[in-house]
């Protein structure tokens, strides 16, 4: 096996690339880190192309991960660990994968996400795994909504990006896409003006749009859904997070 313990070993340095946008889209790769995201990836059939381990981890793999993929496991130092990590104490375990496709096929059944302009990463990750919970067939993202496979999404998600078709678009002309295929389109708005989740009786295929966390949902988009939806507040709140109004809506829907 493999063993580095300088940052500036080439490889790691590649890898490191992969801690922003840009990196990731030239290497059409990203780095997921910690032993569940690992696993998950691994037991949903993910591709790993490198896996990368402490010495500390190797002494308490209880998944058998580094056994599963030895021909793709390096050996890192604790320095390079701290190097490549998101967090303040690396668990010692990275894992590098190729970047899903970009145009995945819709096939228009189930229910769908749609995030417009959602900027907080934990947001993200969080609306991605609470659809996952739901049962959601998968989440597409406008292209200037946070980056789904940068860490702080990653890390919100949980692996739930291993269980959805993710997909980032142009909301419009899904949007038009799906309502030729006979989806319903539901747009959120914090107003009276739309209709109470409660009187909405959903059908089986659906799309629910989630807008921006300052602006709401654009004006464009609440002009093509086929109803405008919004939640009835009991307290003097103004308004909900946006991450517990889309699970609110995902799950009554």
């Amino acid at each position: 096996m493999e063993y580095i313990t300088s940052v500036k070993n080439e490889k790691i340095k590649e890898i490191k690339k992969l801690a922003n946008a840009k990196g990731r889209r030239q290497q059409q790769r990203y780095l997921i880190e910690g032993e569940h995201l690992v696993h998950e990836a691994l037991i949903n059939d993910i591709v790993i192309e490198e896996l990368l381990v402490t010495e500390n981890f190797l002494n308490h793999d209880e998944h058998h991960l580094v056994k599963q993929l030895y021909d793709q496991c390096v050996q890192i130092g604790d320095s390079v660990a701290k190097h490549l990590s998101a967090t303040v104490t690396p668990q010692g375990i990275f894992a590098v994968v190729a970047l899903p496709p970009t145009d995945p096929n819709i096939d228009y059944q189930g229910k769908w996400l749609l995030l417009d302009r959602i900027q907080d990463p934990g947001n993200v990750g969080t609306m991605i795994r609470t659809a996952d919970a739901a049962g959601y067939q998968g989440v597409i993202l406008s292209k200037d909504s946070a980056d789904l496979f940068a860490p702080k999404v990653q890390r919100s998600m949980q692996g739930s990006q291993f269980h959805l078709q993710l997909l980032t678009a142009d909301l419009q002309k899904i949007i038009t896409s799906f309502k030729q295929n006979h989806v319903t389109v539901y747009g959120t708005l914090v107003n009276e003006q739309a209709r109470d989740y409660h009187q909405v009786q959903a059908p089986k295929n659906l799309a629910l749009i989630m807008g921006n966390e300052a602006q709401g949902m654009n004006n464009n988009l609440a002009q093509l859904a086929d109803k405008n939806l919004y939640i009835p507040l009991i307290g003097q709140a103004e308004s909900l997070n946006v991450a517990i109004a889309a699970g609110i809506l995902m799950f009554n829907l």
